[in-house]
């Protein structure tokens, strides 16, 4: 069973932007080449700041969704409570 994750990224613009993924660095790589959503394509380099694990698609859908509904400050206290992942060198 592959876990799900609910992450939030840093934009190089000050942005946030929420997604979710079975693989977070994969995305992390994805999201700074350009590849991984229209929104982060041209605000690279993005770093990771927020990571939640979910137990399926489903739930990582849900809180999604509600983490997108949060105030930027919101987003910003729950990043300092979660966990982060540098990417690899």
């Amino acid at each position: 069973m592959n876990d799900w994750y609910v992450y939030i990224i840093v934009c190089s613009d000050g942005t946030l932007y929420t997604g979710i993924t079975t693989d977070p660095e994969r995305r992390l790589k994805e999201h700074n080449k350009g590849k991984a959503a229209k929104y982060t394509s041209s605000r690279t380099p993005v770093k990771l700041k927020y990571l939640e694990t979910a137990r399926n698609r489903s739930e990582a859908s849900k809180r999604e969704r509600a983490v997108k509904k949060m105030s930027r400050l919101e987003k910003i206290a729950l990043c300092g409570k979660g966990k982060t992942l540098s990417p690899k060198p």
